[in-house]
């Protein structure tokens, strides 16, 4: 089974091998998908979490455990087609090319299923024509 969580980590918690504990303690593979963790810092993970329901439900409640605050992103990209302006920024910092320009049209392709959620694109928008559903 999948679970897409945030994970937030507390300054004191940053140092902490969470994705090694998570392989290695409950058999639960993560891929980061985005990452914002500095020292001494409040850090932030988006991670696909991959193992069996029970072992994940262990995973999450050691987490939180370990002061990490867990949240389960349930969220979806939203694309305000008044607001944007086709400029195609978001297309190059779009990991799964979920965000196209038509070669033809000059018009903005979103490929829901290809999707993420990694919200990269949100920062990259210049009009803020992208946000999430969350």
């Amino acid at each position: 089974m999948k679970k897409r969580v945030t994970l937030t980590f507390p300054r004191r918690a940053i140092q902490m091998p969470i994705t090694y504990r998570l392989a290695k303690d409950f058999n639960v593979a993560a891929n980061i998908i985005r990452a914002q963790v500095a020292p001494n810092q409040v850090g932030r993970l988006v991670v696909e979490l991959l193992g069996d329901i029970d072992q994940l439900d262990e995973a999450i409640e050691w987490m939180r455990s370990q002061n990490v605050n867990v949240s389960h992103n349930l969220g979806e990209i939203v694309i305000d087609e008044e607001v944007c302006v086709h400029c195609g920024l978001c297309t190059g910092v779009c990991p799964t090319q979920a965000l196209t320009l038509d070669s033809d049209t000059y018009q903005l392709n979103f490929t829901r299923s290809r999707c993420i959620v990694c919200e990269q694109c949100i920062s990259s928008c210049p009009v803020q024509a992208i946000s999430t559903n969350l």
